[in-house]
């Protein structure tokens, strides 16, 4: 054999014997345990886990795209029949808030502006919230809940006429 083919195979040797001593100091408990949550798919999740605990499965499976509406259809319809004097500015049927302008109801005097907020599935007077405001202020608390029933009122109406059908 020549020199240069004994030098490689010196080299290679070499190198082979130094990557087998270089194995690594074991770890202490403590470090095993970081390493087993880190890794370890039972602990992800756990309170006071702030990484991202998505793994490649759920990155590539289907997600669910269809939106759930938290909003009685009803209450929502009435609210609009009822206040259907005022103009509309904003309107979300996801979040369930409709917002108004001013305008005069008919045959009375004062200008009223309504937000409306309707958070629950349910034909229930906790489901609706209003808030009137008049030119000069917040409205009294008595037409609030007349306009309140109105809506649960017009609401029943409806439900009671889809059943029928």
């Amino acid at each position: 054999m020549s020199k240069l083919k004994v030098a490689r195979w010196l080299g290679i040797a070499l190198l082979a014997a130094g990557v087998a001593g270089c194995s690594p100091e074991p770890l202490t408990e403590a470090e095993q345990e970081a390493l087993d949550e880190r890794f370890d798919p039972r602990f992800r999740g756990r309170e006071g886990d702030e990484r991202d605990t998505t793994t490649i499965w759920e990155a590539f499976s289907r997600r669910n795209t269809e939106t759930n509406v938290a909003v009685n259809k009803y209450i929502w319809s009435a609210s609009l029949e009822v206040l259907e004097f005022l103009p509309v500015e904003s309107v979300d049927p996801f979040t369930g808030v409709i917002i108004t302008g001013f305008g005069r109801p008919p045959g009375g005097g004062r200008a009223y502006r309504a937000t409306v907020l309707i958070n629950d599935p349910a034909l229930d007077a906790r489901a609706l919230n209003v808030s009137l405001q008049t030119q000069g202020g917040p409205a009294s608390a008595a037409t609030v809940r007349a306009v309140e029933d109105a809506i649960l009122s017009r609401a029943r109406q409806l439900r009671i006429a889809d059943n029928r059908l």
